[in-house]
């Protein structure tokens, strides 16, 4: 066994193996698979392994497919072919008009993939697949390209190439100890020996906390037992000439495909359970759960009532095994927050079908530091401090009780809350708040008019449409003020802040002292990387001259990591995390000088305190941090105030504001107003995959200074020209946003990707954010979106639609 290595992969299974491989395929062969048992011991053996190309993102979909090229390679290789039933086709069942919606809405997302989904009804359904009864059945989504796969024979084909590239796979060799040294490389203690590495990376499926442990980390992931039967023979499979197609079925929670001439039927039952919280038996390998089949009777009455031939089938098998979830049911694929050269590849509950692309993306980040895709989708410092196991466990319950019931947009379900608050969370919500949530905090979505009040969440404008334009006229025309929970705050000190932050930053730098600026961070190839408000707060009874980093509640672990690495030795810099410390109370609108004047001391005026201005103050008894930045694109103020002091400073406002007609709004109206302001949302329009130039921030890049992180790469990408631009566009409907991922056509070409949408109040226009084909990008030219399978004009028009200028925000 080597004693040095370049990257030690722990964990045998699909994750690890895919990991193994695509390392070897981005160059790094000195590379070693550590397995505690035999490979596919875990999780991987006893997977149903359905392999289909639908996700909820561009990035799931681009890695399905990638997992889907790569297995019909594997299983052509005439040295070792494996076992792949490719292209039979499934069938993801609807019965309510609102699933069919979300079905056209995902057709037209992957269309920008390159992937092609049917939306059919009920009768194609049963045409497709002759088993199926079309009672209570709207009709569903078909993917072509759905099939099944052999799970044992997939990793050995894996491993099998990345050990014909160089790499090693060293089995029954059980993970001790890990140990990080001063260099930030690594020992890997096992029962074998030690081995030295540059790089850690956990695939451990549900062991995935025994390794975390080793390393100081609990990662947000629980396992929940999993059924699935094998019938006997049924004769119409037998004599129908052809492959089922597989099926998912949102209405009675299960699936099947084809397993030889009977079914493979899998349940998600509502009594579910979660397996492993209070440990796992070392012993537990190659093992399964004892049968339960009781659990899952009702779930079983409604896969007889869609396929009355099961009634018919004996069963010869039954499969009870644990399978992992994370909070959001998407995995955890990238760096470990808070850790050097460590990652990880875990939470894979669809891990065979996906783990292709996961392994592809992972190897990426690793080698080149960023993968071809944004990959937010499946980060895992897209959750923080809160993303405890038993958090992880309701929301795991909850999604796999959910598992073939998509979420709408708006919809944020119930378990697990809340997990993050301030000292306002229950005031607002006795004033009517409704809730959504950001990297676990509950945050004001709207006020509810009536205690009764409700929406169904859906791809249309429903009866929030109403209240968001209400509250953006008020705030046009008088005063509002929103709470901003969880925003991410990053305190710099040192005599070099400013050195160090110019080094990070694409532009120059803010320095004066009471003045604040907006800065772009990029990565290594030259893309969007981080997006960052830098405050410089003058010395004070609060602290030496200091500098704030504030940036999107998300980012909290992501911006910390990144800035934290780029430290150079010997750098008088320190980093100090704010952001679970204080919170921002937003104060917009044409009355916001009067209000904060009523209940401030000093001079509000505009003159005395301009746009973009910093000062520390009292609100009411409260000390607050005082910045005239919008995002409404309305004279405002960011109320900066301690968790302690925020209800004192909200009375206070409260009190002040009576007299001007001060009243609360929420996220959906800021989100409507930066929209007719152009203003960019974090991981939605500002992605890795684009540049500034591309992105339309050419404003914030200044080439002409030193260098910077990404600047040679950026230069390179500068000079080719751009691959795709930003667009702010006009769409031609009235009875729904255009929807993230939605394609942009030009007769059947995609010719763009819609990044945002919503209804500009104060314009009265449908806007959307979209990247588009750069020759696309001028004003006034017109293109069509698929708008839920409906096609509807979009037209590019000029960024900031309302006050160009930005009068109304300097007030």
């Amino acid at each position: 066994m080597k004693s040095r290595t370049k990257v030690v992969v722990i964990g045998g299974g699909i994750a690890g193996c895919s990991t193994l491989y695509h390392l070897t395929q981005e160059g790094w062969t000195d590379v070693v698979l550590v397995e505690r048992d035999e490979l596919t011991s875990g999780t991987t053996w006893h997977s149903a392994a359905q392999v289909t190309n639908f996700g909820m993102t561009q990035t799931m979909v681009g890695l399905k497919t990638h997992s889907i090229n790569l297995y019909k390679e594997l299983a052509e290789d005439p040295d070792y072919p494996i076992n792949y039933h490719h292209g039979d086709g499934g069938i993801r069942l609807a019965n309510t008009e609102a699933q069919m919606q979300g079905y056209r809405h995902f057709a037209s997302m992957a269309r920008g993939m390159g992937v092609h989904f049917e939306v059919i009804d009920a009768a194609e359904c049963a045409r497709r697949h002759p088993l199926i009864s079309t009672d209570n059945l709207l009709g569903g989504l078909w993917d072509p390209l759905d099939g099944d796969i052999d799970p044992a024979q997939l990793c050995q084909a894996l491993a099998r190439r990345a050990r014909a590239a160089g790499a090693e796979v060293y089995r029954h060799t059980p993970v001790t100890d890990l140990t990080q040294h001063r260099d930030d490389t690594w020992t890997v203690q096992t029962e074998k020996g030690d081995i030295d590495c540059d790089i850690v990376v956990n695939a451990c499926g549900y062991r995935v906390n025994e390794v975390g442990a080793m390393m100081g980390v609990q990662h947000p992931v629980a396992s929940m037992e999993h059924q699935y039967f094998v019938t006997e023979e049924i004769a119409a499979i037998r004599d129908a000439g052809h492959r089922m197609p597989l099926l998912r079925c949102p209405i009675s929670d299960y699936y099947c495909r084809q397993e030889r001439n009977g079914l493979l039927l899998g349940f998600y039952e509502q009594g579910c359970k979660t397996w492993g919280m209070d440990g796992i038996d070392p012993k537990f390998s190659n093992a399964l759960c004892p049968d339960d089949l009781h659990r899952v009777t009702d779930v079983l009455e409604g896969a007889f009532a869609r396929m009355p031939a099961l009634m018919e089938a004996g069963i010869h098998t039954i499969v009870n095994g644990p399978i992992t979830y994370t909070i959001d049911g998407a995995p955890l694929v990238g760096p470990i927050p808070g850790k050097r050269n460590s990652f990880c590849i875990i939470g894979l509950r669809a891990g065979l079908g996906e783990g292709g692309g996961h392994g592809w993306l992972l190897a990426q980040q690793i080698v080149q530091g960023e993968a071809c895709y944004d990959t937010w989708v499946i980060d895992p410092r897209r959750f923080t401090g809160h993303a405890n196991v038993e958090l992880t466990a309701l929301k795991a319950i909850e999604d796999y009780q959910n598992e073939f019931r998509f979420h709408f947009p708006h919809e944020h379900r119930p378990a697990g809350r809340p997990a993050k608050t301030t000292p306002l969370t229950p005031v607002l919500a006795a004033e009517g708040a409704e809730f959504t949530v950001v990297n676990g905090w509950e945050r004001v979505d709207y006020i509810r008019p009536t205690p009764d009040f409700h929406h169904a969440p859906g791809y249309a404008f429903d009866g929030v449409f109403d209240l968001v334009a209400s509250d953006v006229a008020h705030l046009q025309d008088h005063v509002g003020l929103c709470e901003v929970s969880g925003f991410n705050r990053i305190e710099i000190t040192g005599a070099d802040r400013h050195r160090f932050l110019n080094r990070m930053a694409c532009g120059r730098v803010q320095t004066r002292p009471g003045r604040v600026g907006l800065s772009y961070l990029l990565n290594h190839q030259g893309g969007i990387k981080a997006e960052a408000t830098i405050a410089n707060l003058p010395a004070s009874h609060c602290g030496a001259d200091r500098v704030w980093y504030g940036s999107a509640a998300a980012s909290e672990y992501h911006d910390m990591d990144w800035l934290a690495q780029h430290l150079d030795p010997g750098e008088d810099v320190q980093l100090r995390s704010l952001t679970n410390d204080q919170t921002i109370l937003v104060l917009a609108g044409p009355g916001a000088r009067d209000v904060l004047s009523a209940c401030a001391r000093g001079d509000w005026s505009a003159q005395a305190f301009p746009w973009l201005s910093l000062r520390e103050c009292h609100v009411g008894i409260a000390p607050a941090t005082v910045m005239g930045v919008s995002f409404s694109g309305e004279l405002a103020y960011e109320i900066h105030v301690p968790n302690a002091a925020l209800y004192a400073a909200y009375l206070a406002l409260r009190e002040a504001g009576r007299a001007f007609g001060l009243r609360l709004f929420g996220a959906r109206a800021v989100d409507s107003m930066r929209m007719e302001k152009g203003f960019l949302h974090w991981k939605a329009d500002l992605l890795t995959e684009f540049d500034p130039f591309e992105t339309g921030l050419e404003r914030f890049v200044a080439l002409d200074k030193g260098d910077f992180i990404g600047k040679a790469a950026l230069l390179r990408r500068h000079a080719e020209g751009p691959r795709a631009r930003l667009v702010s566009l006009r769409i031609d409907a009235d009875h729904a946003p255009a929807w993230p991922g939605g394609s942009l056509m030009l007769g059947d070409a995609v010719v763009g990707t819609v990044t945002s949408g919503d209804w500009g109040h104060r314009v009265g226009m449908n806007l959307a954010y979209a990247f588009v084909r750069p020759d696309l990008a001028q004003p006034g030219t017109t293109m069509q979106l698929d708008l839920c399978g409906t096609r509807v004009g979009a037209k590019v028009i000029p960024p900031c639609p309302y006050d160009p200028l930005g009068a109304r925000m300097r007030g």
